[in-house]
């Protein structure tokens, strides 16, 4: 295994926006058009407000810890505090969250049925992947914190 940098199967942009976007065509294909209440539509737009901040704040956070984000780079330093607390992939569920949230802001309904796909493509192609480095390269610290920090919620 490369020890300078996780290998991703699918890079997480493109699994999220892949069945987003077959949703969103899909369903205007199909003449789907939901007219969702004012509140759902403000929903989604709280949603991608709530990404914005969320992976804002992850992001901030490698910048200050001057460790790898993107595909190729390396991790030289555990995230453990701030959103790392809650959840070992706080991206991923922003990511996650910005799915739903332009599903409800565009008012289309079969993207959310795709939204397991997105899931699975990010737990197979991105996370399982992350978690077999960052064991390499972290070993017993990342090990801990795996065990007291759930995957995503």
């Amino acid at each position: 295994m490369d020890r300078d940098s996780p290998r991703f199967h699918l890079w997480p942009p493109v699994v999220i926006a892949a069945p987003w976007s077959v949703g969103f065509i899909l369903g205007r294909e199909l003449g789907e058009g939901a007219d969702l209440a004012a509140g759902l539509v403000l929903a989604g737009w709280a949603c991608i407000a709530a990404f914005a901040v969320l992976n804002g704040w992850c992001l901030l956070m490698f910048a200050r810890a001057n460790t790898g984000l993107l595909p190729g780079q390396s991790t030289t330093r555990l995230l453990t505090s701030g959103p790392y607390r809650v959840s070992r992939n706080p991206l991923y569920v922003g990511l996650l969250v910005l799915y739903v949230g332009c599903a409800l802001a565009a008012e289309a309904l079969l993207p959310l049925l795709l939204l397991p796909v997105a899931w699975a493509g990010l737990h197979w192609g991105a996370v399982l992947p992350e978690e077999r480095y960052l064991v390499t390269v972290l070993g017993a610290p990342y090990e801990e914190y795996r065990s007291r920090v759930r995957r995503w919620l």
